[in-house]
C-alpha cells in the first residue's frame, strides 16, 4: 500500500530546513536530515529540489519576496505615518528583527556559493532602488543635497551591520537605541 500522499511538499521541505537552519549551518545540514524532518523521502526531496542549494536559493527568493511586499504594503498605507524617518525606523527595525535566515543568505554568499551571491545582490540592487524611490516620494529638506540612493544603501549597510551585531550577541551595542538615534538624524534631513 502506498503512503498517504503529502500537500504542498515543497513547503514541507523548506519548513524542514528552515529548522534545521536554527541550530546547524546550511553546510552542516545533509540531504538526508532535511528529508527525515520533513518526512518525505530523499527520492521525493530531489523530485521537488535538484540539490540543496536550490532550496536555499528557493527559500532566499520567498523570503525577500515577502519581505519586498510587506515594505511595499507598510510605504503604501495612507493609515501609517510612512514620513522619511518613520521610514528610516521601518527598514532598520524591519532587517534587524529577523536574524535567522538573513544570515544565513549572506554568510553562503560570503563563503563562495556565487549563485546565491548573484541572487543577493541582484536582490540588494532591487531593494535600494525601492527604497530610494520611497525615500524620493517623501519630503527631504531643500537644503539637504543628499542622495535618495546613498541613503537607501547606507541605510542597506546599517542594516547588515546591526544584523550581524545581534547575531554576535555584542552586548555594547543597543540596537534598538542605535536605530531610535538614526531616525533623529533622519528627522534633521525631513522637512
Amino acid at each position: 500500500m502506498a503512503a498517504p500522499r503529502k500537500d504542498n511538499v515543497k513547503e514541507l521541505i523548506t519548513e524542514a530546513l528552515e529548522k534545521l537552519m536554527i541550530s546547524k549551518s546550511f553546510a552542516e545540514i545533509s540531504t538526508s536530515e532535511i528529508a527525515s524532518e520533513a518526512g518525505i523521502s530523499k527520492g521525493t526531496l530531489y523530485y521537488h529540489f535538484k540539490s540543496k542549494d536550490s532550496m536555499l536559493l528557493y527559500i532566499m527568493d520567498k523570503y525577500l519576496d515577502e519581505q519586498w511586499q510587506e515594505f511595499i504594503d507598510w510605504t503604501s498605507n495612507a493609515a501609517k505615518d510612512t514620513s522619511l524617518p518613520r521610514l528610516v525606523m521601518y527598514v532598520l527595525q524591519r532587517d534587524t528583527n529577523e536574524i535567522d535566515m538573513r544570515i544565513h543568505f549572506i554568510f553562503e554568499a560570503v563563503s563562495g556559493n556565487d549563485q546565491l551571491k548573484e541572487m543577493l545582490n541582484a536582490r540588494y540592487r532591487k531593494f535600494a532602488s525601492l527604497i530610494a524611490e520611497k525615500i524620493s516620494e517623501r519630503a527631504i529638506s531643500e537644503d539637504s543635497d543628499l542622495d535618495p540612493e546613498y541613503i537607501a544603501w547606507l541605510l542597506l549597510v546599517i542594516s547588515d551591520g546591526l544584523l550581524l551585531q545581534k547575531h554576535l550577541g555584542n552586548k555594547d551595542i543597543d540596537i534598538e537605541r542605535f536605530i531610535a538615534d538614526t531616525k533623529k538624524v533622519a528627522e534633521l534631513f525631513a522637512k
